[in-house]
C-alpha cells in the first residue's frame, strides 16, 4: 500500500468518525413526543403580527431534527421488532436508572445502537478492504458488534454518575427535610421544598413523588417508585424507614433526624475509604513515571562520569 492510499483512507476514517460523533451528539439531542408539537404550536400562536405557516415552522427546525432523527426512529422501529419484549423492558429500566438522557425511550436507544453498529462496522470494513480484503467481512462484523455494545457501556457510565450524584446530595436533602418537618411543615411539603431548592437527580425524584401523590398514588408506592428508579442503597434505607414510620405511627421528624445523621456518617466513611485508597492508586504512576525520571536525573551524571573514566570497565 503506497503513501497516497494510506493518506486517503486515514482522511476518510477521520471524517467518518467526526460525522458519527456529530450525528450522535447533536442529531439525537432534542426530545421526542408531544413536547415538540407543543413548542411548535406555541411558536405559531406567539406570532400574531406576521404568522408563519406550519411548513415554515417545520423548515425552521434544524436539519438533524427534521431529517436525521426521523430516519433513526424509523430504523429503530424496524429493528426493534427483532428484539424480545424482555430486552425492551430491561432497556427502559436502564434508561430510567440513567435519568432518561435526552428523553430517550427504548426505541430511540435501540436505534442509536443499530446506527453506531452500522457506521462503525462499515468504516472498519472499508479500512480492512485496503489492508486485508480476505478478513474484511470478519473485521466489519466485529466492528459492528463493538458499535452495538458501545451505547450500553455509555449508558452504564451515566447510571453510575447519576447514582454517585444522588449519594452525595442525599445527606443535604435529608437535613433540609428534617429542618422543615421539625418546623411544623408536612412531609409532602418538605419534599416539595427539596424539589424547589436544588436542581439535581435527587430533587427531581422528590418532585416526581409529589406529582404522583397529587395524581392519587399512595405515598408508599410513590416512594417505592423513586427507589426503583434510582437503585441506591441509601435511598432504599431512607424509603424503608419512612414507610415503616408511616405504618407504625412513629414520628417522621425523629426518623429523619436519625437518617440524616446516619447518611452523614456514611458519607464521611466513604471519604475516608477513598482517602485510604489514594496511596495504592498512586503507587503505579510513581513506580512507572516518577521514579524513572528521578533515577535519570540523580544517576545520569554519575553514569556519564563512569562512562568517560578509562580503566573502570564500564565504558560503552
Amino acid at each position: 500500500m503506497d503513501l497516497t492510499t494510506i493518506i486517503i483512507v486515514g482522511a476518510v476514517v477521520i471524517i467518518g468518525i467526526i460525522g458519527t460523533i456529530a450525528l450522535v451528539r447533536w442529531g439525537l439531542r432534542a426530545p421526542t413526543g408531544s413536547g415538540d408539537i407543543q413548542v411548535r404550536l406555541e411558536e405559531y400562536a406567539s406570532r400574531s403580527a406576521a404568522p408563519l405557516t406550519l411548513e415554515e415552522i417545520e423548515l425552521s427546525q434544524p436539519f438533524t431534527q427534521r431529517v436525521i432523527r426521523p430516519m433513526l426512529l424509523t430504523l429503530a422501529r424496524g429493528f426493534s421488532r427483532l428484539s424480545p419484549a424482555k430486552s425492551r423492558a430491561a432497556a427502559e429500566h436502564q434508561l430510567e436508572l440513567a435519568g432518561r438522557p435526552n428523553n430517550w425511550g427504548a426505541t430511540e436507544f435501540f436505534g442509536l445502537r443499530v446506527f453506531v453498529a452500522l457506521i462503525l462496522g462499515a468504516f472498519i470494513f472499508l479500512l480492512a478492504m485496503f489492508s486485508s480484503p480476505g478478513w474484511a467481512i470478519i473485521y466489519g462484523l466485529v466492528g459492528a458488534l463493538v458499535g452495538f455494545l458501545m451505547p450500553i457501556l455509555w449508558l452504564r457510565s451515566k447510571i453510575r454518575q447519576r447514582q454517585d450524584e444522588i449519594v452525595k446530595s442525599l445527606p443535604d436533602a435529608l437535613d433540609l427535610l428534617t429542618i422543615t418537618v421539625e418546623a411544623g411543615m408536612g412531609f409532602d411539603g418538605a419534599m416539595q421544598k427539596v424539589a424547589e431548592k436544588w436542581e439535581n437527580h435527587l430533587s427531581r425524584g422528590f418532585s416526581r413523588v409529589v406529582q404522583e401523590m397529587r395524581l392519587g398514588v399512595p405515598r408508599r408506592e410513590a416512594l417505592k417508585n423513586m427507589d426503583n428508579s434510582m437503585e441506591v442503597p441509601d435511598v432504599t434505607t431512607f424509603v424503608a424507614a419512612i414507610i415503616q414510620a408511616e405504618t407504625l405511627g412513629v414520628s417522621i421528624a425523629k426518623i429523619l433526624r436519625v437518617q440524616s445523621e446516619q447518611m452523614r456518617i456514611r458519607r464521611r466513611q466513604r471519604a475516608e475509604e477513598l482517602a485510604n485508597k489514594a496511596p495504592i492508586k498512586m503507587l503505579f504512576p510513581m513506580a512507572f513515571l516518577i521514579f524513572p525520571a528521578l533515577f535519570i536525573i540523580l544517576l545520569g551524571p554519575a553514569a556519564l562520569v563512569i562512562m568517560e573514566t578509562p580503566g573502570l570497565g564500564f565504558a560503552f
